[in-house]
């Protein structure tokens, strides 16, 4: 009896203490910067300044991502790179679909919260955002 009491409690603990991947998407939308880069083989790339940021809009599972660029005013130059994507939870992950014209692919959302957004795509490179900051001078 002692032995299913501990495989219940361990079973509920475990399953209490993985975040819900639902709850990444309400931190996604907004501008966010490239801080560093993991790439699969384990070499870093560390991002001290960036010329484009990333910004992301989600409505109910349909995303936009589009590339803008800061100016020193506050405003951004809005590219014409953008992309859309879908989002949906598979096998307790969060994933972003994208098909363009000329390809298609998903990354995965590692974690999501006000500071930081993780995502790594489909050959492992992992990207490590953070929140963007105008610049002040």
């Amino acid at each position: 009896m002692k032995k299913i009491l501990y495989i219940i409690l361990l079973l509920f603990t475990v399953s209490c203490s993985r975040p819900n991947p639902e709850n990444y998407i309400q931190f996604i939308h907004g501008y966010w910067e490239i801080d560093k880069v993991v790439l699969s083989d384990g070499t870093k790339k560390e991002y001290n300044f960036n010329q484009s940021i990333d910004f992301f809009d989600i409505k109910d599972s349909i995303g936009l991502r589009k590339k803008v660029q800061p100016k020193l005013d506050g405003s951004f130059i809005v590219t014409k790179h953008s992309e859309r994507f879908v989002i949906k939870i598979e096998n307790d992950s969060l994933r972003m679909y994208y098909r363009t014209s000329l390809s298609a692919w998903k990354e995965t959302v590692i974690s999501a919260k006000e500071n930081q957004l993780i995502l790594k795509n489909e050959i492992g490179n992992v990207y490590f955002y953070k929140p963007y900051q105008k610049i002040e001078l």
